[in-house]
């Protein structure tokens, strides 16, 4: 049915003597290229996708790099965690994360033995780690379904103004070049819009995807640290933290000795 709209509406076209997209989906001598018109506004709402979720997730994860950078020079000089987690900031995945270990650690003494206890503490920052990790991983499905597929729809654009073209060609009686090259290069414009939307897509996913996978080993990293400081009440820091808290005491004796 498609294809008998088609052949019916270059049927009913008069030849065209202006050329390019716009001619292409708006003929002026013709009905609008419907399907043509379809296709880009598909292709177009996933370009702008690609690019907005490129952008918001790019800041949502420098903030949280950001954050990490902060609390590893900040957060570990607390005498404890429940003084440290007021210098996190509100609503941080860093934040998040104290906030659960300390309130599993409040409900731990519900646990039968220590071990227990510790398989508690153990999976409620497990927990904690994998809501941050799901939050960052929304929207790359998104790129990663522009980039499959988006490819495919230019190409379906191109095949239809090809056969438009054909049709049109076969009315005319004449396939020379002159008759050939324009509807034809207007077809496979389609298929070079399907790749521009597809190739920042599928880069944009790549670079995401990296950076996802650096903040989880960070996520990690600090998760196991907040369980050993839980479960040594507050004796293990990370090393970093205790060496810039051994530098003012080892300077002390330093400066008594000058006369």
């Amino acid at each position: 049915m498609v294809f008998q709209l088609l052949a019916d509406a270059a049927a009913n076209a008069a030849p065209q003597t202006k050329f390019g997209i716009g001619a292409a989906l708006f003929p002026e001598n013709g009905p609008p290229n419907w399907i043509g018109i379809s296709v880009l506004v598909i292709l177009s709402i996933m370009l702008f996708g690609s690019l907005f979720i490129l952008f918001t997730k790019y800041i949502e994860q420098a903030n949280i790099m950001k954050q990490y950078r902060d609390s590893r020079a900040n957060f570990w000089r607390a005498p404890s965690l429940r003084e440290g987690v007021a210098k996190l900031e509100k609503n941080s995945a860093w934040r998040q994360i104290v906030e659960d270990g300390l309130a599993a650690e409040d409900q731990h003494s519900k646990m039968v033995n220590e071990t227990d206890a510790h398989d508690w503490l153990y999976g409620s920052l497990a927990r904690s780690e994998a809501s941050v990790n799901a939050s960052l991983a929304k929207g790359l499905p998104w790129l990663a379904t522009t980039g499959a597929t988006s490819p495919f729809i230019g190409l379906f654009g191109t095949v239809v103004g090809i056969y438009r073209a054909l049709i049109a060609i076969g009315i005319a009686g004449s396939a020379s070049i002159d008759k050939v090259a324009g509807p034809v290069g207007e077809a496979l414009i389609m298929t070079a819009i399907g790749l521009l939307v597809a190739v920042p897509a599928v880069l944009a996913y790549n670079y995401l995807q990296g950076r996802n996978k650096r903040i989880a080993e960070q996520l990690s990293s600090f998760s196991t640290d907040v369980l050993a400081n839980i479960a040594s009440k507050g004796a293990v820091k990370p090393a970093m933290a205790a060496a810039s808290a051994a530098k003012p005491a080892a300077a002390a004796p330093t400066a008594a000795a000058k006369p």
